[in-house]
């Protein structure tokens, strides 16, 4: 990169503005301002040095805040088309094709083309992982590009400026120096009374404060990028997990992303407000409503599986602990949690039936089916035996005469069965479901009768574990702080020189709140008797507003 070189002597990198030891202006659209931009301090940023290598334009492409509020932008829609229908972690399915017909099934073609483009997963996407690395990406460049500049900056910052620097800040003024010495001297105590930092060489005073507030925008893209990196951390194995789990009283499952942890349900007990124990309010509620659940619990004993057990072995099981599993008391291990969120009561358990003779209904023995597992056959001795040839567990209908399920849910069980006895050693076909009896091959001699069905019920749990929680809350400090550092503080300067022909000449900045340093300027020029300034910004505005009058 060629280096600039100033009227002072001094070697600015390529790009600069303002010259780094004196401030003279380096650019022709710099020498034609009236008032310099202090926002980088005149400093070179990369991205506006270098445009030649791929690397550049990545670069350049990255800092850029125009492509960051774009990014932001398209994060913001499609987490807004997220919300339209419910994520796959809250549809009441569990293989891939169960998720995909509920799409379609509830919400129509439209609900399968969501599921299709990938939508009902739309956080743990990949498109929609890469654009939150891409914001990431930008934040941190876009901060690097502008934060190294102006560290340097304000780290070399001179304490006598070139005279065109001190004419073209917004504040200025230039005139009689009645107190000689003195004036630096009054001025030095009104500044460090008015709690600045003052620095005195050669007939030049620089006093500043606040400076720290100038990296406040720079804390909260670091708090950002903190935060966006534990969102995409949740992404990747063992930082998180948040799956939902039904399990039934008397069973025992796997529970998910646990790696060799089970469950078993030993109880559900659900407890409701009795009307009469409670108060008028509460008492219409329930009269309002039915019923109103004051606890709902599962009573559970969790496992673990021996490390060289083989997955889903469940012979060797260990136990760990008994809890009873409430709302807003999850049973915790191993960095997990267990929360009880629903239920369901009365789930079909087992259904029992009769197998009769239709004209002298003489029994020849009891099936009893288990509508989870069922068996394929059942042998009722002496050459009496059913078998089961289809399970529908939630029966919807015929479709081309074949009958089809709508679940895997037992909440309306059919089942094709043949049955074989001595009298039909042959066998013979019949469709069973509740309350409806179809003979497909035509008339039997035999009947399989409903007798009795058993429940239970089922609790809907859910597991989280979350190693990303500390990291977001970091983020979120941070990303606080920055606010507080940049909205709450500004970056003050004042500078007073000497001229060569005896005046004094004062200059002053701010990042923001203008109204602050004037007030302080005031006191430092009363004190020190210093000449008056003037606000070049509203001069500018007084002359564009008489060139408005004369034109009009």
């Amino acid at each position: 990169m060629n280096n600039i070189k100033c009227a002072c002597g001094h070697e600015n990198p390529e790009g600069t503005v303002l010259c780094g030891n004196c401030g003279r202006p380096l650019t022709a659209e710099a020498e034609n301002q009236k008032m310099v931009d202090m926002r980088y301090e005149g400093s070179a940023r990369r991205s506006q040095t270098y445009n030649k290598t791929v690397i550049d334009k990545i670069w350049n492409f990255f800092s850029s805040v125009r492509v960051g509020i774009w990014l932001i932008v398209l994060i913001l829609v499609a987490a807004a088309i997220g919300t339209i229908l419910p994520q796959v972690l809250y549809v009441p399915a569990t293989t891939e094709s169960d998720i995909a017909a509920y799409y379609e099934r509830v919400y129509g073609t439209f609900g399968k083309l969501y599921y299709q483009l990938g939508l009902s997963d739309l956080y743990g996407s990949w498109w929609f992982q890469t654009l939150i690395g891409m914001l990431g990406i930008s934040l941190i460049v876009a901060s690097l590009d502008r934060v190294i500049p102006l560290y340097k900056s304000l780290k070399k910052q001179r304490t006598r400026r070139h005279e065109s620097f001190m004419k073209r800040q917004r504040l200025y003024g230039v005139g009689e120096n009645h107190l000689n010495e003195e004036t630096f001297v009054k001025s030095e105590e009104k500044l460090k009374a008015l709690r600045y930092n003052v620095k005195r060489e050669n007939g030049a005073l620089l006093a500043e404060k606040g400076r720290f507030s100038r990296w406040g925008p720079y804390v909260n893209h670091a708090g950002l990028i903190i935060f966006l990196g534990a969102v995409m951390l949740r992404s990747l194995p063992g930082f998180y997990v948040d799956e939902t789990m039904w399990i039934r009283e008397g069973e025992t499952r796997a529970i998910p992303e646990t790696g060799g942890y089970y469950l078993e349900s030993k109880e559900f007990t659900l407890e409701t407000y009795d009307k009469d124990q409670t108060d008028e309010v509460f008492g219409d509620a329930i009269e309002r409503v039915g019923t109103i659940a004051s606890n709902y619990q599962t009573d559970v004993v969790l496992y673990k599986n021996p490390e060289n057990a083989l997955p889903g072995d469940t012979k060797n099981l260990k136990e760990v602990k008994k809890e009873s599993i409430q709302v807003n008391q999850p049973l915790k291990f191993d960095g997990f949690a267990v929360y009880q969120m629903d239920f369901r009561l009365d789930e079909l358990k087992t259904m029992n039936f009769n197998l009769i003779n239709k004209q002298t209904e003489e029994s020849l023995g009891d099936v009893s089916i288990d509508l989870i597992d069922p068996e394929n056959q059942y042998d009722l001795g002496e050459g009496t035996s059913v078998e089961l040839l289809g399970y529908y567990p939630d029966f919807s209908g015929f479709e081309n005469g074949e009958p089809q399920t709508k679940s895997p849910l037992p909440n309306n069980p059919a089942f094709l069965i043949k049955m074989i006895t001595p009298d039909t050693p042959e066998g013979e076909t019949s469709f069973v479901a509740i309350k409806q009896t179809v003979e497909p091959l035509g008339e039997n001699e035999y009947k399989l009768a409903f007798k009795n069905v058993e429940t239970r019920d089922v609790s809907g749990l859910t597991i989280r574990k979350d190693k990303t929680l500390w990291i977001l809350g970091l983020g979120g400090l941070i990303f606080m702080i920055g606010v507080v550092q940049g909205a709450y503080f500004n970056h003050r300067r004042i500078w007073i020189h000497e001229t060569k022909n005896g005046e004094i000449a004062i200059a002053a900045h701010t990042n923001k709140n203008w109204f602050a340093i004037k007030k302080e300027l005031d006191q430092v020029t009363e004190a020190a008797l210093l000449p008056r300034y003037t606000d070049q910004q509203d001069i500018d505005s007084e002359v564009d507003k008489k060139e408005g009058e004369t034109s009009s």
